[in-house]
């Protein structure tokens, strides 16, 4: 056996695995089934060449040189389909005339006129072509320039798909080297030119296998595992062939044995793993699904919700109005039942406006809506005002209130009169809320770094450590708040946050505990 014959085998063995391989790992892809079909007839062709090499015999060499050349016929057709599956081509009309011709050309070969027996040339039995066997070179070229043709044109018109790009350029080396080293199989007959380019047929299969892993020609979930395991059995088949005597055969196949059954737990190890992956990976698709979705349903939640306040406002504005109205008489005398009634009336609907506010002021943050007016102001003489409008509900909850102020210092600030009176106001309310009894304490100071600190602390009931962390988040209470107000919703402290950020500024809370009070602090920038 010579080594033209052995790599002819070595051929064989590794296009109908690697065809296989394909195959398997995606049976639903039309590009895979016609490289499996496209893989046969090569493993056909390459086994033929290797019995006809290793032919003792004219009578055998001659029979197997039939199977040598049908396969060589129908391979340039299979391998046009593929590469037109590949490129995704409708050209059922070149199809059909290349099955046509094909079908033709293998009549042929069965004829005098395309071979008239065989000759030993260059040490193993060849061909000797009749008068029509040039017919096959030709229809071999037509087909195969017809494919390459068809792949550089997709190359050059698919400029943005890079990965259709790679899997075109790798299929054309790949042609290359099968197709070019196996026309030179034409030469021993036509110009007694020894078949040197059947070895660079070997890299045909090579850059396949690369093109499946590297482009993902088709689907590869456990090629890499299984090319390795088809290349050593090939090495063990081969240290079959080549062995000398018996106890080196049966040390082979004992070998080659053991290996299949070590490459069918390798696979099923890998296949395995591969299984988890994708499941992990469509998890995690539908997951980033699930995601969207919910971003959507949460956008579509802030816009109703600012609908929603929208159309509240009014009505509970005119309801506010009206029973103000009642209260100072402008309707004529009531009685003071009626007036205890109205008065809890008015109440509820202040407390509703505030709701209200609030999930505007939420939805506006949440839709970058918001608008701030800034301005140069004394944020001490804000702090004052919103004293005086609270002082009524300080008394009302039986509270002392302190305020501590270094007059001689300057406290502007460039800011949102309004936004910044509204963040006072809702800490110091809820400094009240918070405290059933005892004091609210106020420092106003201007810091060395030009930062002016609002702190306002309170003898109330705390906030547990485990709280802290989460108190500015939306909707976020402490588990028993609900305890001393019912009427708050957790919107309040998110608010304050969002809109001292807007200023560059930072708040924050501390508290020792349970029931040991809590302080709320403010820093901003201060201004000249």
């Amino acid at each position: 056996m010579n080594f033209f014959s052995i790599s002819s085998l070595i051929l064989s063995i590794s296009s109908l695995s690697f065809g296989l391989i394909v195959y398997r790992s995606d049976e639903k892809s039309k590009v895979a089934k016609y490289w499996l079909y496209t893989s046969i007839i090569f493993a056909v062709w390459s086994f033929s060449l290797y019995e006809v090499t290793k032919a003792i015999d004219v009578g055998n060499a001659y029979f197997w040189q039939f199977v040598l050349d049908i396969s060589a016929i129908i391979l340039p057709t299979l391998y046009f389909i593929f590469t037109s599956e590949l490129l995704g081509l409708k050209n059922n009309k070149t199809r059909f005339v290349f099955y046509i011709l094909s079908f033709l050309t293998g009549v042929l070969s069965v004829t005098p006129y395309f071979k008239s027996g065989m000759i030993v040339r260059y040490g193993f039995y060849w061909i000797n072509p009749g008068p029509l066997y040039f017919v096959f070179p030709v229809m071999f070229f037509v087909i195969v320039s017809t494919a390459s043709f068809n792949l550089i044109r997709s190359y050059f018109k698919n400029i943005d798909n890079q990965i259709l790009r790679g899997q075109i350029r790798n299929t054309l080396i790949s042609c290359i080297f099968g197709f070019v080293g196996g026309f030179t199989n034409f030469f021993p007959q036509l110009f007694n030119v020894y078949p040197f380019g059947n070895y660079l047929v070997i890299l045909f299969i090579v850059y396949m296998v690369y093109g499946v892993i590297r482009y993902k020609l088709v689907s590869a979930k456990v090629v890499s595992a299984q090319i390795f395991s088809v290349a050593l059995l090939i090495i063990f088949l081969f240290n079959i062939i080549r062995s000398d005597n018996l106890s080196d055969v049966i040390i082979n196949i004992i070998i080659f044995l053991s290996f299949i059954i070590f490459g069918m737990f390798l696979l099923q190890s890998v296949g395995k793993e591969i299984k988890a992956r994708e499941k992990i990976e469509k998890l995690a698709t539908e997951l980033e699904d699930a995601n969207v979705r919910l971003k959507v349903l949460d956008q579509q939640k802030t816009e109703f919700i600012s609908l929603a306040s929208h159309q509240l406002r009014g009505p509970l504005t005119a309801i506010k109005g009206y029973a103000s109205m009642v209260l100072e008489g402008d309707f004529g005398p009531t009685t003071d039942p009626i007036k205890d009634t109205i008065s809890k009336i008015l109440k509820s609907t202040t407390d509703l406006v505030v709701l209200v506010g609030d999930f505007l002021d939420v939805s506006r943050i949440e839709q970058g809506r918001m608008q701030y007016n800034f301005e140069h102001f004394d944020i001490a003489e804000e702090i004052e005002t919103v004293i005086t409008e609270l002082k009524p509900t300080i008394e009302k909850a039986h509270l002392t209130m302190s305020y501590d102020i270094d007059k001689n210092l300057n406290y502007a600030v460039d800011g949102d009169r309004g936004k910044l009176k509204q963040v006072i106001g809702n800490l110091i309310d809820n400094s009240i809320k918070y405290t059933p009894q005892g004091s609210i304490h106020i420092w106003l100071t201007r810091k060395e770094n030009n930062k002016i600190l609002i702190t306002i602390s309170d003898t109330g009931v705390g906030i547990k450590k485990e709280v802290l962390p989460n108190l500015f988040e939306k909707f976020s209470r402490a588990p028993d708040a609900s305890k001393t107000n019912i009427l708050g919703t957790g919107l309040g402290l998110y608010i304050a946050k969002k809109m001292v950020e807007a200023h560059h500024g930072r708040i924050w809370a501390e508290s020792a505990g349970e029931n040991k009070g809590a302080s709320f602090f403010i820093e901003l920038e201060g201004s000249n």
